[in-house]
């Protein structure tokens, strides 16, 4: 079974930065997409960044710009850079892993970690 723990959400003014971790109890190497996702209070889980197993990385267009991902193959992690936040980032992120074969998607979930944005 894989697990994932996030790390690193909290309570950050506008305009201010946080850093998410995310620790995958196996090699990384194995899965072909590591991502963050988030839920906004009453609305649905959305995809925030992607990152690929050779780096390539993909974001939603609210967070160009202000967002990177990025991995550490040799730790097994996945960070989430996040700046110039806004109230609108407020969510609970989730870090996810996903693995495919021919057959199957197999989707791994973290528990989730809360940022709030907030004056």
């Amino acid at each position: 079974q894989v697990q994932l723990v996030e790390s690193g959400g909290g309570l950050v003014q506008p305009g201010g930065s946080l850093r998410l971790s995310c620790a995958v109890s196996r090699s990384i190497f194995v899965f072909n997409v590591l991502g963050w996702y988030r839920r906004a209070p009453g609305k649905e889980r959305e995809l925030v960044a992607g990152i690929g197993s050779l780096g390539r990385t993909n974001y939603a267009d609210s967070v160009k710009g202000r967002f990177t991902i990025s991995r550490d193959n040799a730790k097994n992690t996945v960070y989430l850079q996040m700046n110039s936040l806004k109230p609108e980032d407020t969510a609970v992120y989730y870090c996810n892993a996903r693995q495919a074969d021919t057959a199957r998607i197999y989707d791994y979930w973290g528990q989730g970690t809360q940022v709030t944005v907030s004056s």
